[in-house]
């Protein structure tokens, strides 16, 4: 996939879901005046066209389909409002697509800073769209100097306001996940993706809390939640597996299926005192150590 053309495919997206229905030579009219159509095309290629709608199958499992008498519209778009994710990400596209068609929304529109989201994102995908590997430079947190390697790209994560990668090379028996913001310099290699047939990101994810993953079952984790928080939880749940099993006037209790990573041992704490560990009885133990030593610095 053309790196320049990434952009593209969210604006086609983006159109076609806006107006429900639309003709080719309405979304080619459209193209002709889009701030990202930076060539000046006066058209959009009808043979361009319908290459973009089989990259965007490929890279998003988004259907593009055409009824003769009202044009072409998302044929799936039941299946993305089921994928919290993809539709997550597609409308966080759409939007910055948007402001950039639109400059004077700017400074309107108020961002979190995702650091190299944009400079190593699009290359990524590219990659795997293209099903090849990648050459990276790398330079983790506590490593003096960068190292540069070959690596399989699985799948990308955004948590806490950062991309992070899944990739596997040769060096490691077991993937492994590197942030973003970490990598030095991508280059794409002619060679092809070794991925597990069965691999699905969200299973192999759907345990735990954040990027970090280890070979723990998972646990029946509980939290007694305040009142006044309850109506948070409810809205934007921690995890998928979040269930309410308990309310009253004064908490609520939540159940979650997990392993008790540092991510959601550091999600547990930024909760403050409005979040009570019930169980399992080694998590519940642990943010109490936490507590203490947090308040030990305050003693």
């Amino acid at each position: 996939m053309a790196k320049n053309y990434f952009e593209r495919y969210i604006w086609l997206i983006n159109t076609i879901n806006r107006h429900g229905h639309i003709s080719y030579n309405e979304i080619s009219y459209l193209w002709s005046h889009s701030r990202l159509n930076k060539l000046g095309e006066n058209y959009l290629p009808e043979r361009t066209f319908h290459n973009h709608r089989q990259a965007i199958l490929d890279t998003f499992g988004i259907e593009i389909k055409c009824d003769r008498s009202l044009g072409y519209y998302i044929a799936n778009d039941e299946d993305m409002e089921e994928d919290g994710i993809r539709q997550w990400m597609l409308n966080f596209l759409s939007l910055n697509n948007m402001i950039n068609e639109c400059r004077d929304l700017r400074d309107r529109i108020l961002f979190e800073e995702i650091p190299s989201s944009q400079r190593w994102l699009t290359a990524i995908v590219g990659a795997i769209q293209d099903q090849k590997t990648i050459e990276i430079t790398y330079q983790g947190f506590n490593s003096p100097e960068p190292s540069t390697f070959e690596v399989h790209p699985w799948c990308l994560k955004l948590f806490k306001q950062r991309w992070y990668l899944l990739a596997k090379s040769e060096a490691y028996t077991e993937p492994r996940i590197y942030a973003l913001d970490r990598i030095r310099a991508v280059k794409e290699t002619k060679n092809p993706i070794k991925v597990p047939k069965k691999f699905k990101a969200d299973e192999f994810f759907s345990h735990f809390f954040g990027i970090i993953v280890d070979e723990r079952k998972p646990e029946t984790i509980r939290l007694k939640v305040d009142a006044d928080q309850v109506k948070y939880y409810n809205s934007l749940p921690l995890h998928s597996s979040q269930k309410e099993i308990e309310a009253t006037e004064d908490y609520a209790i939540f159940e979650y299926q997990l392993v008790p990573t540092y991510d959601f041992e550091q999600e547990v704490l930024s909760k403050g005192p409005t979040v009570e560990v019930l169980a399992p009885a080694s998590f519940r133990d642990l943010i109490r150590e936490d507590a203490k030593a947090m308040l030990a610095r305050y003693e």
